[in-house]
């Protein structure tokens, strides 16, 4: 009984393992082979469509498309591209999902939009309240020669800050959670004429970092309080240099901008005397719709002062009545026909030099603070909301031992608008800013000698008979 098993066994066909498969062992001798497929049976192959989601799929090879030794060669395929989004190229925003498709969604942005009806319906209604309340303001502003006419146009002054504040709020709640305005603010298409639209520019430069750094650069390289006693910067200013040097052209690549020659600067970083031999480039956003005025500093603290055994300040480029408003962004330009730009040149054996860039703004043309009703009423007659200046240019032998505080109390600017800083220690391009520039030989400084406490007895006989 045991023999008849095993012979039956050894009939079966087992898997074994080959190179690369499993497969069939051959059948033991004597056993019938198995029949051949039918005549007309084809085997099809579907071929899957490349996932949405792949970044790269291998596509079938068409004839006569070969490599070198008889290799077909395996074409790729790529997803088509969006095209970018500029304000060149804009676009339209479009829902990330058809109706229907997640009722959630569908949902929500009904709640947003009626929301938003709503708020900007009650918005119009605190407008037209503005009007008729500001009608009587202008209307008593010109009785002004009367009794008791001063203390009710401080009443209603007040009365109408609070109510444009509401206004304010009210404008900004109305748009800022709909898709279509966050879209546009994420796609630099934004519409600054619209309140939402400059909310959400400035909360994204306080909120996203770029505010953040340039204050910590700012206090760790005590460029406050050694300039001013405190800072709190409402404009976003950026710098921009050419870029001159190899390792600046690598950043550039490493940035996705090979070909480009134009550095932004980020704050605190260290730059080649070579970068500021012209003029930087400005960019200034404010946030205001009103147009105000700025005075714009550059300075260097770092100056060494042998007399003092300190350092004193020098003034690099000065630029008063600088208009900005928020419809106004972008490059500053003109800001050389003032008191004129000199190039950085920190002298040959000092430390780094901090050379600070302050956007300060000019006093109000009323009162003592810019205002909800100043900005109203600048923005209704097109006019100006600071008051002009008539600073005096600073001349050559008065920019070392330039006092910014002094000058910031003088003429009344004040502790906010822009700044930027950026570091430089002495360069080749120096040498030429003392030859060309300034026309005066160039100073090197270095540690100063110890005394020779033995000088006097050094030169006399050690014995004496």
């Amino acid at each position: 009984m045991l023999s008849r098993t095993l012979r039956a066994a050894t009939a079966r066909p087992f898997l074994v393992r080959g190179n690369a498969s499993l497969s069939s062992a051959p059948p033991a001798a004597g056993t019938p082979a198995p029949p051949p497929p039918p005549a007309n049976t084809t085997t099809t192959t579907t071929a899957t469509p490349p996932s949405a989601n792949a970044k790269e799929a291998v596509k079938a090879p068409e004839e006569g498309d070969k490599a070198e030794g008889g290799r077909r060669k395996r074409k790729v395929w790529t997803p088509r591209k969006r095209p970018a989004i500029s304000a060149l190229a804009p676009r339209e925003w479009n829902r990330p999902l058809a109706p229907g498709v997640v009722p959630a969604y569908d949902y929500a942005l009904k709640y947003i939009q009626r929301d938003a009806v709503a708020v900007t319906a009650e918005a119009a209604e605190l407008e037209k309240r503005v009007e008729e309340r500001e009608g009587e303001y202008q209307a008593l502003l010109k009785e002004g020669g009367k009794d008791g006419v001063k203390e009710g146009l401080e009443a209603l002054d007040a009365e109408l800050e609070g109510m444009r504040e509401k206004l304010h709020v009210l404008r900004v709640q109305a748009e800022v959670n709909l898709p279509e305005v966050r879209w546009k603010v994420k796609n630099a298409l934004a519409e600054r004429g619209r309140e939402a639209h400059r909310h959400l520019l400035e909360h994204r430069w306080r909120k996203d970092g770029d505010l953040d750094l340039l204050m910590e650069r700012i206090y760790q390289m005590k460029v406050v309080p050694d300039l001013l006693p405190v800072l709190k910067p409402t404009v976003d200013l950026r710098v921009a240099v050419p870029a001159t040097t190899p390792d600046q052209f690598r950043a550039l690549a490493a940035q996705g901008r090979a070909g480009a020659n134009v550095l932004t600067v980020e704050p605190g970083v260290f730059l080649d005397p070579k970068n500021t031999l012209s003029p930087p480039m400005l960019y200034a956003d404010a946030f205001h719709a009103d147009t105000r005025l700025y005075t714009l500093l550059m300075v260097d603290p770092d100056v060494p002062d042998p007399e003092r055994a300190g350092y004193k300040t020098y003034l690099h480029w000065m630029c008063p009545n600088v208009e900005l408003s928020a419809a106004r962004a972008g490059r500053l330009t003109g800001l050389n026909g003032h008191t004129a730009y000199v190039p950085p040149h920190p002298q040959r054996g000092t430390p780094y030099h901090r050379y600070t860039v302050l956007l300060l703004p000019q006093p109000p043309v009323e009162g003592e603070r810019y205002s909800r009703n100043l900005e109203a009423r600048a923005v209704r007659e097109g006019g100006v909301s600071s008051r002009r200046l008539d600073i005096p240019v600073v001349g050559e032998g008065e920019r070392a031992g330039f006092d910014v505080r002094k000058f910031v109390e003088e003429w009344g600017l004040g502790m906010e608008g822009g700044a930027h800083m950026f570091r430089e220690v002495w360069g080749a391009a120096t040498s030429k800013v003392y030859e060309e520039v300034l026309k005066q030989p160039e100073p090197v400084f270095g540690r100063p000698r110890k005394e020779d406490r033995y000088a006097d007895i050094r030169g006399r006989k050690k014995y004496v008979l």
